[in-house]
Protein backbone atom coordinates (compact mmCIF):
# COMPACT_ATOMS: atom_id res chain seq x y z
CA UNK A 1 0.00 0.00 0.00
CA UNK A 2 0.95 3.18 0.25
CA UNK A 3 2.68 5.73 2.46
CA UNK A 4 3.90 2.10 4.36
CA UNK A 5 6.67 2.77 6.84
CA UNK A 6 9.12 -0.26 7.69
CA UNK A 7 12.31 0.18 9.82
CA UNK A 8 15.44 -1.61 9.76
CA UNK A 9 15.89 -5.45 10.27
CA UNK A 10 13.07 -6.35 8.91
CA UNK A 11 12.35 -10.13 7.63
CA UNK A 12 9.12 -10.73 5.13
CA UNK A 13 8.78 -14.31 4.20
CA UNK A 14 5.90 -16.21 1.34
CA UNK A 15 3.28 -13.69 0.63
CA UNK A 16 2.46 -10.69 2.93
CA UNK A 17 0.13 -7.81 1.97
CA UNK A 18 0.44 -4.35 3.53
CA UNK A 19 -2.11 -2.18 2.98
CA UNK A 20 -2.34 1.88 3.01
CA UNK A 21 -0.39 3.50 6.23
CA UNK A 22 1.03 0.38 7.90
CA UNK A 23 3.81 0.82 10.22
CA UNK A 24 6.29 -2.02 10.85
CA UNK A 25 8.55 -1.40 13.54
CA UNK A 26 12.29 -2.39 13.73
CA UNK A 27 13.26 -6.62 14.00
CA UNK A 28 9.76 -8.21 13.22
CA UNK A 29 9.17 -10.93 11.21
CA UNK A 30 6.17 -11.21 9.09
CA UNK A 31 5.21 -14.52 7.13
CA UNK A 32 2.33 -14.86 4.62
CA UNK A 33 0.48 -13.15 6.22
CA UNK A 34 -2.12 -9.91 5.53
CA UNK A 35 -2.44 -6.78 7.53
CA UNK A 36 -4.51 -3.92 7.46
CA UNK A 37 -5.36 -0.08 7.29
CA UNK A 38 -3.52 2.04 9.45
CA UNK A 39 -1.82 -1.05 11.55
CA UNK A 40 0.79 -0.58 13.67
CA UNK A 41 2.94 -3.31 13.89
CA UNK A 42 5.32 -2.65 16.77
CA UNK A 43 9.62 -3.64 17.22
CA UNK A 44 10.28 -7.46 17.57
CA UNK A 45 6.82 -8.92 16.47
CA UNK A 46 6.51 -11.88 14.88
CA UNK A 47 3.60 -12.90 12.31
CA UNK A 48 2.84 -15.55 10.62
CA UNK A 49 -0.44 -17.00 8.95
CA UNK A 50 -2.34 -14.51 10.66
CA UNK A 51 -4.70 -11.46 9.30
CA UNK A 52 -4.81 -8.46 11.22
CA UNK A 53 -7.45 -5.61 10.73
CA UNK A 54 -7.03 -2.19 9.70
CA UNK A 55 -6.44 0.00 12.77
CA UNK A 56 -4.93 -2.78 14.73
CA UNK A 57 -1.65 -2.62 17.27
CA UNK A 58 0.83 -5.32 17.60
CA UNK A 59 3.40 -5.41 19.95
CA UNK A 60 6.25 -4.83 21.07
CA UNK A 61 7.47 -8.06 21.44
CA UNK A 62 3.83 -10.07 20.16
CA UNK A 63 3.66 -12.66 18.08
CA UNK A 64 0.36 -14.10 16.31
CA UNK A 65 0.54 -17.73 14.87
CA UNK A 66 -1.13 -19.14 12.46
CA UNK A 67 -4.99 -19.24 12.05
CA UNK A 68 -5.05 -16.17 14.17
CA UNK A 69 -7.27 -12.87 13.07
CA UNK A 70 -7.13 -9.86 14.33
CA UNK A 71 -10.69 -7.70 13.93
CA UNK A 72 -10.28 -3.88 13.12
CA UNK A 73 -9.16 -1.63 16.01
CA UNK A 74 -7.94 -4.70 18.44
CA UNK A 75 -4.82 -4.51 20.45
CA UNK A 76 -2.09 -7.48 21.73
CA UNK A 77 0.65 -5.85 23.33
CA UNK A 78 3.77 -6.68 24.60
CA UNK A 79 4.54 -10.41 25.52
CA UNK A 80 1.34 -11.25 23.67
CA UNK A 81 1.00 -14.76 22.34
CA UNK A 82 -2.13 -15.60 19.22
CA UNK A 83 -2.60 -19.13 18.27
CA UNK A 84 -5.41 -20.44 16.13
CA UNK A 85 -7.60 -17.54 17.89
CA UNK A 86 -10.23 -14.81 16.60
CA UNK A 87 -9.75 -11.30 18.88
CA UNK A 88 -12.82 -9.17 18.24
CA UNK A 89 -13.82 -5.61 17.06
CA UNK A 90 -12.36 -2.91 19.55
CA UNK A 91 -10.74 -6.01 22.19
CA UNK A 92 -7.64 -6.03 23.76
CA UNK A 93 -4.73 -7.77 25.38
CA UNK A 94 -2.39 -5.45 26.93
CA UNK A 95 0.69 -7.80 27.59
CA UNK A 96 1.74 -11.33 29.22
CA UNK A 97 -0.92 -13.51 27.56
CA UNK A 98 -1.87 -16.74 25.50
CA UNK A 99 -4.69 -17.10 23.57
CA UNK A 100 -4.34 -20.21 21.77
CA UNK A 101 -7.65 -21.72 20.07
CA UNK A 102 -10.32 -19.19 21.80
CA UNK A 103 -13.01 -16.91 20.08
CA UNK A 104 -13.22 -13.34 21.65
CA UNK A 105 -16.09 -11.00 20.98
CA UNK A 106 -16.06 -7.30 20.57
CA UNK A 107 -15.06 -4.93 23.44
CA UNK A 108 -13.40 -7.49 25.28
CA UNK A 109 -10.67 -6.87 27.67
CA UNK A 110 -8.32 -10.00 28.45
CA UNK A 111 -6.00 -8.91 31.37
CA UNK A 112 -2.48 -9.25 32.21
CA UNK A 113 -0.81 -12.87 32.43
CA UNK A 114 -4.08 -14.25 31.24
CA UNK A 115 -4.05 -17.32 29.45
CA UNK A 116 -6.36 -19.89 28.08
CA UNK A 117 -5.31 -23.46 28.64
CA UNK A 118 -6.35 -25.31 25.91
CA UNK A 119 -4.50 -28.62 25.77
CA UNK A 120 -4.98 -31.25 27.65
CA UNK A 121 -1.68 -33.27 27.24
CA UNK A 122 -4.10 -35.18 24.48
CA UNK A 123 -6.49 -33.00 23.20
CA UNK A 124 -7.19 -29.15 22.42
CA UNK A 125 -10.07 -27.67 23.11
CA UNK A 126 -11.99 -23.93 22.65
CA UNK A 127 -12.69 -21.05 25.15
CA UNK A 128 -15.55 -18.66 23.51
CA UNK A 129 -14.89 -15.06 25.30
CA UNK A 130 -18.64 -13.54 23.99
CA UNK A 131 -18.67 -9.23 23.22
CA UNK A 132 -17.89 -7.14 26.62
CA UNK A 133 -16.47 -9.51 28.65
CA UNK A 134 -13.79 -8.24 31.13
CA UNK A 135 -11.10 -10.94 32.14
CA UNK A 136 -9.32 -10.02 35.22
CA UNK A 137 -5.76 -10.46 35.76
CA UNK A 138 -3.87 -13.73 35.95
CA UNK A 139 -6.68 -15.84 35.15
CA UNK A 140 -6.30 -19.33 33.71
CA UNK A 141 -9.53 -20.34 31.90
CA UNK A 142 -9.85 -24.21 31.36
CA UNK A 143 -11.44 -25.31 27.87
CA UNK A 144 -13.68 -25.85 26.75
CA UNK A 145 -15.17 -23.02 28.46
CA UNK A 146 -17.79 -19.98 27.94
CA UNK A 147 -17.55 -16.77 28.75
CA UNK A 148 -20.84 -14.56 28.45
CA UNK A 149 -21.33 -11.37 26.98
CA UNK A 150 -20.59 -8.93 29.61
CA UNK A 151 -19.32 -10.66 32.48
CA UNK A 152 -16.71 -10.13 34.85
CA UNK A 153 -13.58 -12.71 35.83
CA UNK A 154 -12.15 -11.72 38.80
CA UNK A 155 -8.26 -11.41 38.81
CA UNK A 156 -6.40 -14.55 39.73
CA UNK A 157 -9.39 -17.31 38.63
CA UNK A 158 -8.66 -20.26 37.34
CA UNK A 159 -12.22 -20.59 35.70
CA UNK A 160 -13.31 -24.50 34.88
CA UNK A 161 -17.19 -23.86 34.40
CA UNK A 162 -19.26 -21.74 31.95
CA UNK A 163 -19.80 -18.17 32.50
CA UNK A 164 -23.24 -16.57 31.82
CA UNK A 165 -23.90 -13.17 30.48
CA UNK A 166 -23.62 -10.62 33.20
CA UNK A 167 -22.02 -12.86 36.00
CA UNK A 168 -18.81 -12.56 38.27
CA UNK A 169 -16.97 -15.14 38.61
CA UNK A 170 -14.45 -15.29 41.11
CA UNK A 171 -12.51 -18.66 41.87
CA UNK A 172 -9.71 -18.57 44.15
CA UNK A 173 -7.96 -20.39 46.92
CA UNK A 174 -9.27 -18.66 50.27
CA UNK A 175 -6.05 -17.05 51.88
CA UNK A 176 -4.48 -17.81 55.06
CA UNK A 177 -2.42 -15.59 56.99
CA UNK A 178 -0.29 -17.78 59.06
CA UNK A 179 1.83 -15.57 62.03
CA UNK A 180 3.91 -18.01 63.54
CA UNK A 181 5.58 -19.02 60.23
CA UNK A 182 9.95 -18.29 59.66
CA UNK A 183 10.97 -18.01 56.93
CA UNK A 184 14.12 -20.39 56.07
CA UNK A 185 17.55 -18.79 56.69
CA UNK A 186 20.49 -19.69 54.41
CA UNK A 187 22.82 -22.03 55.98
Amino acid sequence: GQEVQIDINCIFQGEVFLAHGVQVGANCILKDCVIGENTVIKANSIIEGAVVGDECSVGPFARLRPGSTMNKDSHVGNFVEMKKTTLGEGSKAGHLTYLGDTTIGKKVNVGAGTITCNYDGVNKFQTTIDDGAFIGSNSSLVAPVFIGSNATVGAGSVITKDVEPNELAIARGKQRNISTWNRPEKK
